[in-house]
């Protein structure tokens, strides 16, 4: 059972993004559009009773904010075993995490490259709504994941912010496109 949750803000890209933390691993990256307190209910269901805490150092200490760092000054950072993660989810989706986990930087896969990866051709669907819920954004790269079409599709930290991500990696010939409610 988790214990504790901790967390820390850090300013990225002129944006303020949280992380959070079990004592097993980074378990959520909060995007800017996000706030600790629209996860309140996901954090409750997760760690029922456990401890909220602000602590920058146990953050640190995972790596991450080093990552995210070396990231958004446009280094080329690959996922990386070396990062403890906490992650929650089905055994479905961390199959899809972890197949968006080893899209390399600078290059982008569609849903059904993923649904293939993982052995599941017909899940195209699926991987969509797992890759929508991707707790760990940019390490586990779901902005890298498009349309068939080649066009952006939805993604919870709005289509702005992908095509933000896509331009740190130079990727081109991704089309603007996607769900109107992702618009932000």
């Amino acid at each position: 059972m988790r214990q504790k949750m901790m967390y820390t803000t850090m300013q990225l890209d002129g944006r303020s993004w949280s992380l959070l933390a079990t004592e097993k691993g980074l378990c959520r990256i909060v995007m800017p559009n996000e706030t600790l307190e629209d996860w309140q209910g996901w954090i409750s269901k997760i760690a029922p009773g456990a401890e909220l805490e602000a602590n920058e150092q146990a953050l640190q200490q995972t790596g991450m904010m080093d990552w995210l760092s070396s990231y958004f000054a446009g280094e080329r950072t690959a996922f990386t075993e070396d990062i403890p993660l906490d992650l929650m989810g089905t055994e479905f989706q961390r199959q899809v995490w972890k197949a968006i986990g080893h899209v390399p930087y600078g290059e982008t896969r569609t849903y059904g490259d993923i649904a293939a990866a993982i052995d599941r051709p017909s899940a195209v669907r699926a991987v969509g709504a797992a890759n929508g819920a991707n707790p760990i954004p940019l390490l586990l790269p779901c902005h890298r994941i498009i349309g068939a079409n080649r066009k952006l599709t939805g993604f919870r930290g709005g289509l702005e912010m992908k095509r933000r991500l896509l331009d740190i990696e130079q990727i081109q010939g991704v089309a603007d496109g996607g769900h109107a409610r992702f618009e932000f």
